[in-house]
């Protein structure tokens, strides 16, 4: 997706949010966002090709393997969006609060394993793997480390665009079983929580055009894609109510 998507989404006579363009040369960087737009959600973005690939991951990006996130891509966003960390006014387009959860470097990996472990491969080697659908990477971060992939899915459901991707942890000695991503609520830039970022009046804002059409189908993208996530809590927090009021008072002594 080139930036003319992300550029019409913003009007740049009324915001400070960078323009920006496609860069000549690529450091192989890579941020995830965490933002409280509509619904909370992270975003996941690879420097590659001068722009950042980018995809919006409702439960985040986990280091078990057993967990497949599903990721929906998004638009190219430039890479002087990299550390951005504020809050986007009510009533603009992805009004929410932003943090930079965390950040470092990535690394292609050869589509075919030496001796059952991925070794490092080109730039021409990922950008292929990304036409096709199945990009593997390494990942060097402050919270994420070790091997991922993200894979386009084949099957497309009713009303689906065809951005559906899942992001898998590699099996590594960076796995964690049990992954919890909701302890890790600190900004890797300014050490701040969620909430102390969207409180903070000193935090950068931006001012865009209000959310278009095309905005809200992408707000949907996400609404529909936990919605299952949110039934399942739901019972699961009402079995818990029932159970405690079903379980036997003890008896004072």
């Amino acid at each position: 997706m080139p930036l003319e998507e992300y550029k019409r989404k913003r009007r740049f006579d009324e915001t400070p949010e960078p323009a920006g363009k496609v860069e000549t040369k690529s450091t192989h960087r890579f941020v995830v966002q965490k933002h409280d737009a509509t619904r909370l959600h992270y975003d996941f973005r690879l420097e590659m090709e001068g722009v950042l690939k980018s995809w919006a991951v409702p439960k985040g990006p986990s280091l078990d393997p057993a967990d497949k996130r599903l990721a929906m891509q998004v638009e190219d966003h430039p890479v002087s969006y990299f550390d951005f960390e504020g809050n986007i006014p009510e009533g603009n387009y992805g009004a929410g609060t932003v943090m930079v959860w965390d950040l470092g470097t990535w690394q292609p990996l050869s589509p075919v394993p030496v001796e059952g472990k991925y070794v490092p491969g080109t730039e021409a080697e990922a950008v292929a793997m990304l036409a096709k659908g199945d990009l593997k990477f390494r990942l060097h971060g402050k919270k994420l480390n070790g091997d991922f992939a993200i894979v386009k899915m084949k099957g497309r459901r009713p009303g689906s665009k065809g951005n559906e991707w899942l992001l898998i942890k590699k099996h590594d000695d960076f796995e964690v079983e049990g992954y919890d991503i909701d302890q890790y609520d600190e900004s890797v830039l300014t050490k701040r929580s969620l909430s102390e970022i969207a409180g903070d009046s000193g935090s950068k804002e931006w001012t865009s055009r209000p959310a278009t059409g095309r905005g809200k189908l992408k707000a949907a993208w996400l609404a529909n894609a936990v919605a299952k996530l949110d039934k399942k809590r739901a019972e699961e927090k009402k079995a818990e109510k029932d159970s405690k009021k079903l379980a036997p008072k003890k008896k004072r002594t």
